[in-house]
């Protein structure tokens, strides 16, 4: 059996890496998977074809530089359908180049599952009448995205959320450590690095003026080196690398990105304040098109602004500590937050998410 996995961001990557492990584990002893992502997925593949990942390509407008780079990569894979015939493709989130490997197993005729769903319910919905007729079924790991693809006709099924089978559980505090240890977390990509390290480790700066012990912690992705994190002069702060969460289980506040850190941090219980920069042509047309009221899976899970969002021009250190103090100054308010973030776990669905979805495109990949 011989199957085609391809992903395009650090988180992709993570999660695309465990079902290539779950589907071993199930699948034939003569499976073989090829794929596209990074670091991890390349650990796990018996062909790695290209790194995605670890390219930084995101946005609406900065994607344009790396279309040779694309293209070229299109055609590659476009050979790969033709000569291997793989059993089916699994697409991993990352729809803009996602799109383009549908079509391409579509014109060969090889059947395409989609594990994480590009998230067509914040913005371009129309984008379900092309997983329509490109997807054999979508595994989406919201337990709302279920119920918006079945009401559009597109084969669905809700496999839960990975994350589930990695995050330890959350620790029962009822208050703030002493001293107050803060987690940055500026994103999983070069540009996002560049643009939220500076702010958080000001932000973090203004905070002490309240907290004059804290300590803060930097966690690394595992798809960046040291290098891209430039700490210079910032005194108490450590470069974290962890894969277990052991460390960032014992934070109490973190200031992070917009992105797959805001859950990890919500299903830890952990308070925070998010942030997001990005350039102003791609902030323009974001506006233009997103159609939800916050950025942060913890909110739009909840219904509510469990945690403060700071965009484009509101992402100042001074706002981000502020918001950071208000969070922290009331005990009895900062005990009911880590249990109402804890609590959004119930709504993910059970543990076995990879092995459910591997399950699944093991035993309709051959389907006629």
């Amino acid at each position: 059996m011989n199957l085609l996995l391809v992903a395009g961001d650090p988180s992709g990557d993570l999660h695309a890496s465990r079902l290539i492990r779950a589907l071993k584990k199930a699948g034939p002893a003569d499976l073989r998977v090829a794929a596209v992502g990074g670091a991890l997925m390349r650990r796990e593949a018996d062909e790695f074809i290209e790194d995605l990942a670890s390219r930084g390509v995101a946005g609406f407008w900065e994607p344009v530089a790396k279309l040779p780079f694309m293209a070229k990569l299109a055609l590659r894979l476009d050979r790969h359908l033709s000569q291997k015939r793989p059993d089916a493709v699994v697409c991993v989130d990352y729809y803009g180049f996602n799109r383009r490997v549908l079509g391409l197993a579509r014109r060969r005729g090889v059947p395409a599952f989609y594990f994480i769903s590009p998230q067509v319910w914040a913005s371009r919905p129309w984008r379900i009448r092309a997983l329509k007729r490109l997807v054999r079924k979508m595994l989406v790991i919201f337990p709302f995205e279920e119920r918006l693809y079945r009401s559009a006709g597109v084969p669905c099924e809700f496999v839960g959320h990975p994350l589930l089978d990695e995050l330890p559980p959350p620790l029962e505090k009822s208050s703030a450590s002493a001293p107050l240890r803060v987690g940055l977390l500026p994103g999983s990509r070069r540009s996002e690095v560049a643009r939220h390290l500076p702010l958080l480790l000001e932000a973090l700066a203004k905070l002490r003026r309240h907290y004059p012990e804290a300590r803060g912690e930097v966690f690394a992705a595992a798809s960046l080196p040291d290098s891209a994190y430039p700490l210079g002069a910032a005194a108490g702060v450590e470069l974290v690398r962890e894969s277990d969460y052991a460390r960032r289980q014992g934070l109490d506040l973190a200031l992070c990105s917009s992105g797959t850190a805001t859950l990890e941090n919500a299903l830890l219980g952990i308070p925070m304040v998010v942030v997001y920069r990005m350039s102003w042509p791609t902030y323009a047309v974001a506006r233009a098109l997103i159609r939800v009221d916050s950025i942060a899976m913890a909110n739009i899970l909840a219904g509510r602004k469990l945690a403060p969002e700071l965009i484009q021009g509101d992402a100042t250190p001074a706002r981000v500590a502020e918001a950071a103090v208000r969070l922290l100054e009331d005990p009895r308010a900062y005990a009911r937050l880590r249990q109402e973030l804890a609590s959004l776990r119930q709504t993910l669905g059970l543990p076995g998410a990879c092995r459910r979805a591997a399950e699944t495109i093991l035993s309709e990949s051959r389907r006629p």
